[in-house]
């Protein structure tokens, strides 16, 4: 969280200098599809304090904001993951920096599974078991029943799991496959869908599956997984589980911007950001479903403001 921390305070003094209402232009986002809706809210609230801007917002998932961050095709890069080193080494070759990592909102990677499934936690070797056919965390058989993993009873024991998750553009995916998978691979009958929402609506609608998404998308008809630790104890995906770092699977959201070192950003993407980073800013966080930065973050990020 340090880290995070000193990268806000690092960027905000350059962001007291934006003026939203005297810019014009277009501001563009390519990139992550957990972070579309809220980009969405951002951009509606800088319209309206902008108007002159024109803000479009492409959620195609976190593996095309690299590409076209590097191309110029868009100023602001949301990802639900950080950039890999190919993906930052293709960027430094063009411009002979790296992008800027700004983190804008916590979030986790869930595990749910039908609001009639008895199953209340799970060990991260039984999900990589489920998962992966490589079984690198240290499973030694692959559960195909919900009897395999406890649930007892005519209706549960002989049901057979189903699997599904999100396509290989998308953060969470390569995030479950490095957290979760232990870099393993994915089962060819892992059913794949491009958005979290689509996941969990589909798990709202099958008692007998079982899917991984973003926090911010625990909707009705699902039920969240504890997570067992390494003590053996059960980690419920809540607030302060995943601020404290005690959910394994807690993560930064981040919007990747071209700043040049030395050099301030753009005055449309410094407005923008202004904007991410304000109350107001971080109140979207919570709507869209996710945790706004800590206290303690926004504090020195508006101790940095003034």
């Amino acid at each position: 969280m340090r880290i995070l921390l000193l990268l806000i305070v690092t960027l905000l003094p350059g962001l007291a200098l934006a003026q939203p209402g005297a810019l014009s232009g277009n501001l563009s986002s390519v990139g992550s599809d957990t972070l579309g809706y809220l980009m969405t809210l951002w951009g509606e609230d800088f319209s309206r304090q902008a108007p002159g801007v024109n803000v479009q917002v492409q959620a195609s998932g976190s593996s095309t904001a690299p590409t076209a961050l590097a191309a110029g095709a868009a100023q602001l890069g949301p990802m639900s993951r950080p950039m890999q080193a190919d993906e930052r080494q293709a960027f430094e070759a063009r411009y002979g920096y790296p992008p800027l990592a700004v983190p804008v909102a916590m979030d986790a990677l869930v595990v749910v599974v039908n609001q009639r499934n008895p199953l209340q936690q799970i060990e991260p070797r039984q999900l990589d078991a489920i998962f992966s056919i490589t079984r690198l965390c240290g499973a030694h058989s692959v559960p195909l029943r919900w009897g395999d993993l406890g649930l007892t009873g005519a209706q549960w024991s002989k049901r057979p799991i189903q699997r599904y998750g999100r396509n290989s553009a998308s953060g969470t995916w390569g995030f479950f496959k490095q957290q979760a998978l232990c870099k393993g691979d994915f089962r060819s009958d892992v059913a794949e869908f491009p958005g979290s929402a689509a996941v969990v609506q589909a798990v709202a609608g099958n008692s007998r599956s079982i899917g991984y998404a973003s926090f911010g998308f625990h909707l009705s008809g699902v039920k969240m997984l504890a997570v067992m630790n390494d003590q053996g104890q059960a980690i419920t995906p809540d607030a302060e589980a995943i601020r404290s770092g005690r959910y394994p699977w807690a993560r930064p959201l981040y919007l990747y911007v071209n700043k040049a070192p030395g050099k301030p950003l753009p005055p449309l993407v410094a407005a923008f950001l202004q904007q991410v980073l304000s109350a107001q800013g971080q109140r979207r966080v919570s709507e869209a479903g996710y945790l706004p930065l800590s206290d303690s973050q926004m504090t020195q990020a508006r101790a940095a403001l003034r």
